[in-house]
């Protein structure tokens, strides 16, 4: 039987607690962002990690910045107000997946591509939106909400252009990840038993190499995977202990990524670097 996968990737509120200025906030979000699309990420929750502290401004900020990292270039107006979390967006950097289109024109369109698209009027005849190009294309016999994001397939290209309502989970490409703020503390996403597989990431877990092979079998036999990652002044051990939480008890796998590491700490984003490139690599056998 086949079934698509999911990954999900966690990383906490603090991933920005060590930077002064929102600018260099929005870089490093912008990162880790750019990473998981890079390795095909369906999903980066952000959960508190800091008990007795509002966090509400970091979780606020993180979400809002990858949510519009991931969002075409041609419905960010659209779909996003002038916000202060978006006042750096211009140092993000493109992510340049498939759903993020450069062709801006109806004669650049293909009968039966997939396209983002916003709703952004209504006709007798169904709901306009926006693909990306000059002209609106319509969704025949549907009022939908405006301002709603729907994926699309493009279903004529001549007269009136139209397209037709797609689960994005039926496209066979990577289309983007999705972002989730959680309410819920480290410990408690994990108690949701949502995720058949999950794999911690700390300097004391055990070298990548020497539970590859082990990974890699669960891996096959997963369908939701999740990958946790430490703060940049606490690690997931620390994480864990504030909920009187032993981590090799909670999850299936603690891993170094950076077994030879000459440096007194890794950074959130290079971590999300190193160990989904590290996944990548040990997937790609399976």
């Amino acid at each position: 039987m086949v079934f698509k996968r999911k990954l999900s990737i966690a990383i906490p509120a603090s991933l920005v607690s060590d930077i002064p200025h929102p600018r260099e906030e929005t870089q490093r979000i912008g990162m880790v962002g750019r990473a998981a699309a890079i390795f095909g990420v369906d999903e980066i929750i952000v959960f508190p990690d800091a008990p007795g502290r509002d966090q509400n401004r970091e979780i606020e900020l993180i979400t809002t910045v990858l949510s519009y990292m991931e969002t075409p270039q041609y419905l960010r107006k659209r779909l996003f107000k002038i916000r202060p979390e978006l006042r750096y967006a211009g140092v993000l950097p493109p992510l340049r997946t498939p759903h993020h289109p450069l062709k801006n024109h109806v004669k650049d369109l293909i009968d039966g591509e997939s396209r983002e698209a916003v709703v952004v009027a209504h006709t007798k005849a169904g709901s306009l939106i926006d693909v990306g190009v000059e002209r609106h294309a319509l969704i025949q016999n549907r009022k939908l909400p405006m301002n709603k994001r729907v994926t699309v397939r493009i279903s004529k290209l001549k007269g009136q252009l139209e397209a037709t309502l797609k689960d994005r989970n039926d496209i066979k490409t990577y289309w983007g990840y999705g972002t989730t703020r959680s309410n819920l503390s480290f410990g408690k996403l994990l108690k949701r038993n949502e995720f058949d597989l999950v794999i911690a990431t700390s300097k004391y877990g055990k070298p990548f190499s020497e539970v590859s092979q082990e990974m890699l079998n669960r891996w096959i036999a997963s369908r939701r995977t999740l990958v946790a990652f430490g703060a940049p002044n606490r690690g997931l051990y620390e994480i864990a202990k504030q909920e009187n939480l032993d981590l090799d008890s909670v999850t299936d796998f603690v891993v170094n990524t950076f077994p030879k590491q000459e440096v007194e700490t890794v950074r959130t984003e290079e971590a999300v670097y190193v160990t989904l490139g590290a996944l990548s690599l040990m997937t790609a056998k399976g």
